[in-house]
């Protein structure tokens, strides 16, 4: 038994913090009934995914998460919706009934499925937990090297983004 006042203790108990923090954070990105709302729960969920690198011994891509997805990317939604034209965000419209139960569903089968093989699955600590991983120099090397292929295609991929909004914003708000 794992007492609270120790550090496994505490450490488990800051690891569902993390997990409540996420899971309400989604909860509000996808309930509101209002866009500025939404983007706010969006923040939050990313705070607690940040907390989650954080965790994983990684500090660097946590505060890559914040600063690229909390600072830029949820500011941007929000600068989008303040820019866009009052009747267009008034109200997020609910379209479906079933949507909600449905995805409920689904994510509950998709828990399950998953909870069911973290506990067949059988897991080796020393594996997992390497010294320094998550070091600025440690992550360079591994993108220039290991994983060079992959930060080469995310830097198109951000390019592809660029100019389609770009060439949105080109044709105006009324198209």
């Amino acid at each position: 038994m794992i007492s609270l006042f120790t550090a496994e203790g505490l450490s488990g108990l800051l690891f569902l913090g993390f997990i409540g923090l996420t899971l309400a954070g989604a909860l509000i990105a996808t309930n509101a009934r209002s866009l500025i709302r939404s983007v706010a729960g969006l923040a939050l969920c990313f705070l607690g995914i940040a907390g989650f690198y954080y965790y994983l011994n990684s500090p660097f891509v946590a505060l890559m998460q914040i600063l690229i997805y909390v600072g830029g990317v949820c500011v941007t939604i929000i600068f989008a919706v303040m820019l866009a034209g009052s009747s267009e965000v008034n109200k997020v419209s609910r379209h479906n009934v079933l949507v909600g139960p449905l995805a409920f569903l689904v994510s509950g089968l998709l828990v399950w499925g998953l909870a069911g093989l973290a506990l067949k699955t059988e897991w080796h600590s020393s594996i997992f937990y390497v010294e320094n991983w998550g070091t600025v120099a440690n992550l360079g090397q591994s993108l220039l090297t290991t994983y060079s292929m992959s930060f080469e295609l995310i830097s198109v991929v951000l390019l592809v983004a660029v100019v389609g909004s770009l060439v949105l914003a080109r044709q105006g708000r009324d198209k």
